[in-house]
């Protein structure tokens, strides 16, 4: 099998794919009592989705028990640009790098579809037995980011995301279960040293200690997966971040090693580089759901986003935006409606 595992790297790396590597399903005999732990502290916030499929989250062996190997794929979406050059321009909005285009969920599964397909083909024209698999891309009960640390590409820095040596941070991590018995990788080991700097630049203190995030306090976490009103003394921390936050990944050291883009539909859009909040702050559904097409941004639907852009406005001491708060303070959703009046009350 090791003859075909690196032929499987070379069609991995024609599909795009920056590193891979492959474990087993049992690798991460540790993932179960971090998660139940994370869980417990209610650091999950709003996530319930976590809570309710530990059992599958936690153990890989127990979403497929037939799979043998876990095939880890990691592709580089590193920025061509500062992805926290937006951050001293109040009256434009700062948008996660990774959402600046097109979904990678739906060109990350293409790629381990191609690859998987080719794995199959190969493996069973090997095997007397038909060779199964199943991908999965971030949807899924899969803590991808042990998986693959425990596959060598990397580890879980103090930031919790995965980076590694000949990669950076700036990745997109991808899993190809199968019941084809690959020869395992050995688990990289940590390399972050005395290193803080990806703690310290937390606009919300989000990381208690090193290694532990409290979902809770952190903007991606606030901006995308938090539903309703954000607690008032968040608010004025998130800046001008209205999806996602890049501050604890753009700093890490590890970078200057970081592998280039390859996939061009990564680049960031012309309109999503440094996007008026004026003009965010109007859009309707239809429009948000134009202009965002084929988006990850598209998910979290036009209420939750305006929310987010007026609390960008709030926090761009330009009074100038606060007429275009106040033409939202009656919007028919409760919670674009109270980050209009904060804004306007911040603003005035």
């Amino acid at each position: 099998m090791t003859d075909l595992k690196a032929r499987l790297w070379t069609e991995a790396r024609a599909a795009g794919f920056s590193k891979m590597g492959i474990c087993r399903p049992d690798a991460i005999p540790q993932a179960a009592a971090r998660l139940a732990a994370f869980v417990d502290t209610g650091r999950h916030g709003q996530m319930g989705w976590m809570a309710e499929r530990m059992h599958w989250r936690g153990d890989p062996r127990m979403l497929w028990p037939e799979a043998r190997s876990v095939v880890m794929l990691a592709e580089a979406y590193t920025p061509a640009e500062d992805p926290l050059a937006n951050l001293d321009k109040p009256e434009v909005a700062t948008v996660s790098v990774y959402a600046r285009n097109r979904d990678y969920h739906d060109l990350v599964k293409k790629r381990l579809k191609r690859v998987g397909r080719w794995l199959l083909d190969a493996a069973g024209r090997e095997s007397s037995v038909a060779p199964e698999i199943k991908v999965f891309v971030d949807t899924a009960p899969v803590m991808e980011k042990p998986l693959a640390a425990a596959a060598g590409l990397g580890w879980q820095g103090k930031h919790t995301n995965l980076l590694g040596r000949d990669l950076g941070n700036w990745v997109f991590l991808g899993a190809i279960f199968t019941t084809v018995d690959l020869p395992p990788d050995a688990p990289e080991a940590d390399h972050c040293g005395s290193c803080r700097a990806c703690l310290d630049i937390c606009p919300t203190d989000a990381f208690p200690v090193p290694y532990q995030l409290d979902a809770r306090r952190c903007i991606s976490y606030l901006t995308i997966e938090h539903k309703g009103p954000v607690d008032p003394e968040l608010r004025p921390l998130m800046g001008n971040r209205i999806y996602g936050c890049d501050d604890c990944l753009a700093v890490c050291p590890w970078n200057k090693f970081a592998v280039a883009a390859s996939e061009t539909r990564y680049a960031a859009r012309d309109d999503l580089k440094a996007p008026a909040l004026a003009e965010l702050a109007s859009l309707d559904d239809a429009g948000f759901r134009a202009r965002f097409s084929g988006s990850p941004i598209k998910r979290i639907g036009r209420d939750r986003f305006v929310r987010n852009v007026l609390y960008a406005i709030g926090n761009s001491g330009s009074e100038r935006l606060a007429n275009v708060a106040a033409n939202l303070m009656n919007d028919p959703d409760e919670a674009v409606a109270d980050a209009a009046r904060w804004a306007v009350e911040r603003l005035r």
